[in-house]
């Protein structure tokens, strides 16, 4: 997955951007900075991959944004309304220079040049999980007892602030690792990362419902439910062969 970070201080600007990323396989959108003072906190925050930057933004526009990111991460796809600074942003190192309005098969083509960077830049990948490091049961703690779950009695797992809960046909209980400990230890399948706050068991799902052109619903076999991007409905069934 490429994380995205969209900064531009129109939403509906904001709104443009994230419908055509939605529809981009292997995106994910990890937020959204309104000024650019924000979108600097963001990337400190949530270690995004790539910026989308608008250039004209409130307290700090988007070349101090990216001359204070120059040299780290993430990198830089500037979106803007005026080609008029497109050689001084190439100055600076940026991946590519957008001119609103967008066009999907330009920011695809951005995002490509983007991912390619981002693959040269990638330490070895690290070697497989050995069977120790893996979960094949997990501690459900309810008041002061610990129950062990097989991973198929997991519907799925919920992060509610700080605290991860696992659900399941028994009832819910609190977890002790953090969802990003779970999903790189969770074989896949049947766990499955649909957003931030949730990982599910895909072999739970019991339907899968249309609710726009962007949204789909997830009902679980315990009455949950989940609203994913289209892509993501998508990727699930492709996955479970529905």
């Amino acid at each position: 997955m490429t994380r995205i970070l969209i900064a531009d201080d129109e939403p509906v600007a904001r709104q443009i951007l994230r419908e055509m990323l939605e529809e981009v396989p292997g995106i994910d959108i990890c937020g959204e900075a309104a000024t650019g003072a924000e979108a600097l906190v963001r990337c400190a925050d949530w270690k995004p991959d790539v910026a989308l930057l608008d250039l004209q933004m409130p307290l700090l526009d988007g070349f101090h944004v990216a001359q204070q990111l120059r040299g780290g991460s993430p990198l830089i796809i500037f979106v803007t309304a005026s080609a008029e600074r497109a050689l001084d942003a190439f100055e600076l190192g940026v991946v590519d220079y957008l001119v609103k309005p967008v066009r999907r098969e330009r920011l695809e083509s951005a995002l490509a040049k983007a991912r390619e960077r981002l693959r040269l830049a990638a330490p070895a990948p690290p070697q497989a999980a050995t069977p120790k490091d893996a979960i094949r049961r997990i501690a459900g703690r309810l008041k002061d007892e610990f129950h062990m779950l097989d991973l198929d009695e997991v519907i799925a797992f919920k992060a509610e602030a700080e605290v991860v809960y696992i659900l399941s046909a028994k009832g819910r209980f609190l977890a002790d690792l953090t969802l990003k400990a779970l999903e790189e230890r969770l074989p896949s399948p049947p766990f499955r990362r649909i957003h931030r706050g949730a990982i599910i068991n895909t072999d739970h799902i019991r339907r899968i419902s249309p609710l726009s052109s962007k949204r789909w619903l997830l009902k679980m076999s315990n009455g949950l439910e989940a609203i994913v991007s289209k892509r993501m409905a998508g990727v699930i069934r492709e996955q479970t062969r529905w």
